[in-house]
């Protein structure tokens, strides 16, 4: 991607809404070469003007935003960011558009509230940059099974062991180990990939930081779930975890682990700003579990822009913690791996779909 401004489409049944997302891309130097009103003019649009990054609605009349993104990535694909409502409903909708192939997502205003996007301007900027110099091909779970089922019978021919749960994959973890990860941007697909390659029987007990608002981590928690042999719950405050299980930081909230004792954790939720500009923070869980874990410590970052979790990861190297990052060539965003590396504070670089042999051991 070059350093020039992205170009942009903007879809959104909305005429108001249209006007307002492009006035504020526009005031800081993002290109809005088109806009469109439903999912089918999208694809029209968007074929026309060839640009580098799509903002789609979900619910639209004529076509909704999850087939738009399913066709634009079928016909000609483009890194696309949902513009979706912050409701159990809407994180349905937009896990299925995150499932088609769309990057990210970010908060859509309705009503009375709708001047709250000018508020967060600087950040829907950053985002809209973020996601068109993202890999799109990385990005969706439909649009990669066929790739993941390749590297998974690759993995199994070069290293059988490491893909029989309950082999030695289970014994090569340390007891009593805790497992930290933090991811962004790419990151609910990339954190499905890692925890539903963990064995069920290893020692393993942990958390995932995923920036994602409070209304999405409860499903997102539920989808890991489905998707693993660990138990997986939306983390709550005073919430104890054990082996073989894992919590999901609550939205629009910082966690820390206050205690590890015989095995388990104690979790805090905690609803206050610790000055890292998001919530939760990878930064935040990261430091409190190098402040109270003695038994083996494992870090691990994602893909996702920003520099969320650099000095968390500088936090964990100091207390002799395993660290973990994946790499550029595997990111739907290198950002926070990228800044994660240039600390030092990183042991190994590996692509995602080894990252669970790197914490189970299989791989050095």
């Amino acid at each position: 991607m070059s350093a020039r401004a992205p170009r942009t489409v903007v879809v959104d049944d909305s005429r108001f809404m249209r006007g307002l997302i492009a006035d504020i891309l526009e005031s800081d130097g993002v290109e809005v070469v088109g806009e469109a009103a439903d999912g089918r003019e999208a694809l029209s649009v968007v074929a026309d003007t060839d640009p580098d990054v799509v903002t789609m609605d979900v619910e639209m009349p004529e076509m909704n935003g999850i087939e738009a993104v399913e066709r634009l990535m079928a016909e000609n694909p483009t890194p696309t960011l949902m513009l979706s409502a912050y409701t159990a409903e809407g994180a349905e909708e937009t896990f299925a558009a995150l499932d088609a192939g769309a990057v990210d997502f970010f908060a859509k205003p309705g009503g009375e509230v709708s001047m709250g996007v000018s508020r967060m301007e600087e950040q829907l900027v950053e985002t809209v940059r973020s996601v068109a110099s993202a890999d799109v091909s990385r990005a969706g779970r439909r649009r990669r099974s066929e790739a993941a089922t390749a590297a998974t019978a690759g993995a199994t021919q070069a290293s059988p062991s490491a893909s029989t749960a309950g082999g030695s994959a289970g014994a090569a973890v340390e007891p009593n180990t805790t497992l930290v990860i933090g991811s962004s941007t790419g990151g609910p697909d990339a954190v499905e990939r890692v925890v539903s390659a963990l064995p069920g029987d290893a020692d393993l007990r942990g958390v995932v930081v995923q920036h994602m608002p409070e209304a999405f981590t409860g499903r997102f928690a539920n989808r890991l779930d489905d998707a693993c042999e660990l138990s997986v719950r939306e983390a709550e405050d005073g919430m104890r975890l054990g082996r073989g299980e894992l919590a999901v930081a609550k939205g629009g909230h910082h966690l820390e682990i206050t205690n590890a004792r015989d095995g388990r954790l104690r979790l805090s939720v905690i609803d206050e700003e610790r000055g890292e500009g998001v919530r939760p923070s990878v930064n935040v869980t990261m430091e409190s579990a190098a402040d109270v874990v003695d038994d083996p410590l494992i870090g691990v970052i994602l893909t996702g822009m920003g520099g969320d979790g650099s000095d968390g990861v500088q936090a964990l190297s100091r207390v002799g913690a395993r660290v973990l990052a994946q790499d550029e060539d595997s990111c739907v965003v290198y950002g926070m791996p990228k800044r994660a590396a240039a600390t030092g504070a990183v042991d190994t670089v590996l692509p995602l779909d080894d990252i669970a042999a790197g914490i189970t051991g299989e791989r050095a």
